[in-house]
């Protein structure tokens, strides 16, 4: 008996939809990139309740014949290949003859298209990849796609779509990576009735301040030109300067004018800064290749973001030397600065002058160098250690707002001296040997633990700030924070809407009013959120306290005197986690009796 049978066509784009189209973004993704390959200069993308109930992407292309327009909708009917040698010379974006196709299998799908020298249009509904009606209309030149009710036919893949805000915000990350690549062209996006964005024809570096303006003022001002031109391709774009560099920061590959994900060349970049970027610092890049295709392979992936080189290690050499000397070449790197602060003010003489006189040296014959005697010092040094080790240092108490605390690690007759190196590190005598302390870890470790303790009681009361400050959004970084207002209000931010995607930081909580960076504070929130699916709840109150620790932990930097490094050290173990950062930092090492005895 014969068990194997060919599949339905409704059947193998169902399975076909499942590999290329995942989600909304996905099919605005394939859309957007058949508009373009279709000679558009003007897309325009509206979205009902963030693509569940209708996408719609609309173009003034050249269009498509009755017959093009059916068969547009068949698997793998495509106008790009005609033989397997075309996949090694493709620069359109879509050309398996897929995507139409999947869409179709998985949504009620209707498409109005004209081309310019026709009068008529041709109007096709397909649902279910069941064609339900297919007749002449009355429409614009180019071509418009109305995809309603996306997985309607696949209950289980409508289930498992995120929340409106999550999808919504891949769409417009999905958008932001075509419109960058095509700054020729006019991009609108719309919400429902809400214009997410508006973006008219301009250059590259126009369309990034316009797509990330809001978000970063004066970001054209922020970035460096780089270009590569070589024999195994062309690398160009902008990478942002180390001072400007943010946790946050906007980081984009294109190659061929199509987004990708490239690990390698992204430690290619950071191989660049070397030494320029603080831990937890991103810089900002946007950078385009110019490959043959035949030295690339974008078909590994069906979302094609994963694309693989054949020059993958000179390509690597090339792009990290392209961004070092564009740092270099724009006086990027830091400059050695010699402060003049405090120097004597040295004249110039006058070099025709002459009645100069050489200066004259007087001498005291009588001058004994050894009148005072090196027991005088010696004595008097003695007694000074004396004195330190016969009066210890009473420890500070703790302050009343401190969380419950543990016993210290040590006693005060066992600590004989205290000393800050570098004004770095903490050192003091232990029973078990020398105790050594990092001074700003072991301050972020104390201030978290205070300010998480505070917000767990309420304690977070608001203070009116002096003069507000704005916080500017990009649409997607905006989906994420509108939801988190009522928990920032309620730990004591004062925050007001300010315009579309802009809030007034009025008054933040008073255990904040000497942090110098609100907003660099409430970016740090923004990215645990995305983080987080946009959804922080029972980590807010730890987010707020790390990033405001490590604030403030990075402004200590006067000089400790003996009297001041006891108390912070107690403080440190009255914590419940003296030993690491909330981040997992180390704070405490002791080197014992042992090593210091091995040394000798």
């Amino acid at each position: 008996m014969d068990i194997i049978h060919l599949l339905p066509d409704a059947v193998a784009n169902q399975i076909a939809a499942g590999e290329v189209i995942q989600r909304p973004a996905s099919v605005i993704k394939e859309l957007m990139e058949n508009a373009i390959d279709a000679g558009a200069t003007k897309i325009q993308v509206v979205v009902k309740n963030a693509g569940r109930t209708a996408i719609q992407v609309i173009d003034n292309g050249k269009g498509m014949s009755e017959t093009d327009a059916r068969l547009a909708f068949e698997r793998h009917a495509t106008s790009k290949i005609t033989d397997a040698h075309d996949l090694f010379a493709l620069r359109t974006m879509g050309f398996r003859g897929e995507a139409l196709a999947s869409i179709a299998a998985v949504a009620d799908v209707e498409l109005r298209t004209r081309q310019p020298n026709s009068d008529i249009g041709t109007f096709i509904e397909i649902a279910a990849s069941k064609i339900i009606a297919h007749e002449p209309t009355v429409c614009a030149e180019g071509t418009s796609f109305l995809v309603k009710n996306l997985f309607y036919n696949v209950p289980a893949r409508r289930k498992f779509l995120k929340s409106d805000d999550t999808e919504m915000r891949q769409i417009t990350q999905e958008f932001q990576r075509i419109v960058l690549v095509y700054p020729h062209i006019h991009f609108e996006l719309r919400s429902g009735d809400d214009l997410v964005y508006d973006l008219p024809a301009s250059n590259t570096r126009q369309r990034i301040t316009a797509v990330f303006g809001k978000k970063t003022r004066n970001i054209a001002q922020q970035l460096v030109q780089i270009e590569a031109k070589t024999t195994l391709g062309n690398i160009s774009g902008f990478v942002g300067k180390p001072e400007f560099a943010m946790r946050t920061a906007n980081q984009f590959f294109f190659v061929n004018g199509r987004y990708m994900r490239h690990p390698y060349f992204h430690k290619a970049v950071m191989q660049a800064y070397d030494r320029m970027l603080q831990p937890d610092e991103n810089p900002a890049y946007f950078i385009f290749f110019d490959i043959d295709p035949a030295e690339i392979d974008v078909n590994i992936h069906p979302t094609k973001t994963e694309i693989k080189f054949e020059n993958e290690r000179d390509l690597w050499s090339i792009l990290t030397t392209c961004v070092k000397e564009a740092l270099g070449k724009f006086n990027v790197a830091p400059a050695i600065d010699f402060d003049t602060e405090g120097l004597i003010d040295m004249p110039v003489g006058n070099v025709h002058a002459t009645d100069m006189q050489p200066p004259k040296v007087e001498l005291n014959p009588q001058y004994n160098p050894f009148a005072h005697t090196a027991a005088h010092h010696t004595t008097t040094h003695t007694d000074a250690w004396q004195s330190l080790y016969e009066q210890p240092h009473t420890p500070t108490p703790l302050p009343t707002e401190q969380p419950p605390t543990m016993q210290p690690l040590f006693d005060d007759t066992e600590r004989t001296a205290t000393f800050c190196y570098k004004n770095k590190y903490l050192l003091t005598t232990v029973k078990s040997g020398l105790l050594v302390v990092h001074r700003q870890r072991a301050y972020q470790r104390i201030l978290y633990e205070r300010i998480l303790h505070q917000l767990e009681m309420q304690q977070s009361a608001s203070q009116r700030t002096l003069f507000p400050e704005i916080l500017e959004l990009t649409p997607d970084d905006n989906i994420v924070f509108a939801p988190l207002l009522p928990d920032l209000q309620a730990l004591g931010f004062d925050i007001e809407p300010f315009g579309k995607a802009a809030y007034s930081i009025n008054g933040v909580p008073a255990l904040m009013t000497d942090e110098p960076d609100i907003l660099g504070v409430l970016h740090n929130m923004l990215y645990c959120a995305k983080e987080h699916d946009g959804n922080l709840r029972g980590e807010l109150y730890e987010a707020l306290a790390y990033e405001v620790a490590k604030s403030s932990a990075k402004s200590q930097s006067k000089t400790m005197t003996a009297d001041e490094i006891t108390p912070l050290i107690d403080q440190l173990f009255a914590c419940r986690q003296p030993n690491t950062t909330p981040d997992g930092k180390t704070i405490v090492a002791i080197i014992s009796d042992d090593d210091l005895d091995r040394r000798f």
